[in-house]
């Protein structure tokens, strides 16, 4: 949902943008410095139970990452390999937030609720990778109640509120990441299903005509002369017809001959 105020974000991080670009640093180095900034401060912080200190380092790590994009558009780096290394430290930064608050919240005793912190990291790797898979087939697949940018402020915000001392508040974040990512998952997966059957024509093709077929459809079902049945059946009983009248003739023409050969007494 959170997509939509991507335009307007983009525009207040392009004057950042450039001022970091006159540095020379260049975007995929932000890209990693963030992302190792934000493992640091998860998996540094989160297990020892500080989490509003984490919190802290992730968010300015979060927001310094946000600056790659920004850079790439300034100096005219944007590459294809960019945008994988980006999205892929994506998923390193969001498994070492949730693996830091499921570890902290199983040493402290809440194992449920370190488990349902494992069902979110499990089910926010399953709502990456079906739009990565569904764009890689081809298909669109910007659907869904909560991408990774809603889970990361419901985590983050959630998680430092806790380490306040606020009661029950990161509990009902998990539980509700919990609901809307398995939401997630069901619409991106339905999306995905509906346009791969409107690529499936329903009707079965027809079959190739043989090469004979029409020469079969052409050719008279009589005989090889090309006459109908009936034709060449009247056709054969004139002509045994004529054959038996012609053979008469010459047996009598031969019995006169020899009648006349004979001397006479």
């Amino acid at each position: 949902m959170l997509n939509k105020v991507r335009p307007a974000l983009g525009r207040v991080l392009t004057p950042v943008g450039r001022t970091i670009a006159r540095t020379g640093v260049t975007p995929n180095a932000i890209t990693i410095i963030g992302t190792a900034g934000v493992v640091a401060g998860a998996l540094g912080f989160f297990p020892r139970g500080e989490f509003f200190w984490g919190v802290m380092l992730i968010t300015a790590f979060v927001l310094f990452d946000m600056l790659d994009g920004a850079v790439a558009r300034v100096t005219g780096k944007i590459s294809k390999w960019g945008a994988f290394l980006d999205s892929t430290m994506d998923r390193v930064a969001d498994a070492a937030i949730f693996s830091g608050v499921m570890i902290g919240l199983y040493r402290d005793g809440q194992e449920q609720l370190a488990g349902v912190a494992l069902y979110c990291l499990v089910a926010g790797v399953v709502v990456s990778y079906a739009k990565a898979r569904a764009e890689g087939l081809g298909y669109t697949c910007n659907v869904g109640i909560a991408e990774r940018a809603e889970r990361l402020i419901v985590i983050l915000v959630a998680t430092g509120l806790d380490g306040l001392g606020v009661p029950y508040v990161l509990a009902a974040a998990l539980w509700v990441l919990a609901v809307l990512s398995t939401v997630t998952v069901g619409q991106r997966f339905a999306t995905v299903r509906a346009q791969a059957l409107a690529d499936t024509d329903p009707r079965p093709a027809a079959p190739a005509p043989s090469p004979d077929a029409g020469r079969r459809r052409d050719r008279p079902s009589g005989n090889a002369s090309g006459k109908a049945p009936e034709k060449a059946a009247g056709d054969a009983r004139e002509g045994g017809a004529a054959r038996a009248e012609n053979g008469g003739r010459r047996r009598w023409h031969v019995r006169r001959l020899d009648s006349a050969s004979e001397p006479r007494p």
